[in-house]
């Protein structure tokens, strides 16, 4: 909303820089799922130092994975906003974003995996008070350097990597003070985190391709329909956010209950959470149908923007639902340690989407096409996790 008040083509960039971003950092999420999945299985056979010996093991992978990153995408990130169809000021200013954000991603890595290793200790409200700081700090330092310093999307930039600096630190003062973990890294432990985590970023890397397809495909459109797929995927993001509240939980319940040996608790969270996520969806989808009015004026998109935008927000609201049931049995299998299916599931997703976005491609079809072919891939995820979550193989008991 803050880069919406720039001039053109500020809210293009962020939303091609994002996107590379999304991809990096998506990769990484099982710093966090998987964290939460081996620290809660632990917690639930008893093992509390053996949790935290994973939770810290967690950590110095994400330092590490984070150091690397910047080290590789940082030259190659004029070519990485080219491959999205960037040019000229556009991708001057998606590079500028893009290089700034760069610096904070050890400190994003390092979030998801503390978060991951508290979440698994079954607290849940120390996440969410360190997210509402680091959001109200980033909110601050977004306005006062984009709108007050008048610093364009560095500025932008540069408030969410000191936000998450700020996050990163609290977390490690809580596992090495509160908790009282071992500081000393265990090279044994950190290569079968980062083992273990291998299906998970193959499961990621499929989504992330079909975020990365559907950006170019809207770059290609034109700036309005960029700008529109920019927002609408915004609320998007968001929503997945707050529907994945009910996935980290079943992550966190999942191998919680299967570490003590209760398939029949799993069973029951499991049901409990897939009609909390469907009830969710249905709740969230309405809001979108009701803000859908006022949403081009809260980002301030022009008239040929704002109409692409009201008819992409409706195919954001009719996948609510759907996306309900997805990110919950998602969670609930990762949280079993189920990742070899997750990853096998993510290629035959993304295939069957391949198709549906090389037609739209092809015969020139507009962002409402775009945004159908992604709900034919949510379809065959829900239809996947679900086949997967009516059998019993996933359900693997004890430490």
């Amino acid at each position: 909303m803050i880069v919406g008040r720039l001039p053109s083509p500020a809210l293009g960039a962020l939303g091609v820089a994002s996107t590379v971003l999304s991809l990096l950092v998506g990769m990484c999420v099982f710093l966090a799922y998987g964290t939460t999945a081996s620290v809660s299985r632990q917690l639930g056979a008893g093992d509390r130092p053996r949790a935290l010996r994973q939770g810290v093991d967690g950590l110095w992978l994400a330092a590490g994975v984070g150091v690397v990153i910047i080290v590789v995408v940082w030259p190659l990130a004029p070519y990485l906003v080219q491959v999205l169809g960037a040019e000229g000021e556009l991708a001057r200013q998606a590079v500028t974003y893009l290089r700034i954000s760069l610096l904070g991603v050890p400190s994003m890595l390092l979030v998801l995996a503390g978060t991951g290793v508290l979440r698994g200790m079954q607290d849940t409200a120390t996440p969410l008070l360190v997210s509402v700081g680091a959001f109200a700090l980033n909110a601050v330092l977004n306005g006062v350097f984009v709108l007050v310093l008048d610093w364009g999307v560095a500025g932008s930039a540069w408030g969410t990597v000191l936000a998450q600096t700020l996050a990163a630190a609290v977390y490690l003062a809580m596992m090495f003070g509160r908790y009282r973990a071992p500081v000393r890294p265990d090279l044994a432990g950190i290569r079968a985190a980062g083992s273990a985590g291998i299906a998970l970023v193959i499961r990621t890397l499929c989504l992330q391709a079909v975020l990365l397809i559907a950006t170019g495909a809207a770059t290609r459109m034109g700036e309005e329909q960029l700008e529109a797929h920019t927002i609408a995927f915004r609320i998007w993001t968001l929503l997945a956010f707050a529907l994945d509240a009910i996935a980290i939980a079943g992550q966190a319940i999942t191998g919680h209950t299967l570490g003590a040996g209760d398939v029949a608790g799993t069973r029951a969270a499991t049901r409990r959470m897939v009609a909390w996520g469907i009830g969710s969806g249905v709740v969230l989808g309405l809001a979108v149908v009701a803000a859908r009015p006022l949403t081009p004026g809260l980002f301030d998109a022009g008239p040929g923007t704002a109409g692409e935008l009201l008819a992409a927000l409706w195919a954001v609201a009719l996948l609510q639902p759907v996306a309900g049931i997805v990110f919950v049995l998602d969670g609930v299998l990762i949280g079993a340690g189920d990742q070899s299916y997750l990853a096998w599931a993510g290629v035959w997703t993304t295939l069957a989407y391949l198709p549906a976005a090389g037609l739209v491609a092809l015969s020139g079809g507009g962002l409402v096409a775009l945004w159908a072919a992604l709900g034919l891939w949510m379809v065959a995820r829900m239809v996947t996790l679900g086949l997967r979550a009516r059998g019993d193989r996933w359900l693997v008991t004890g430490a």
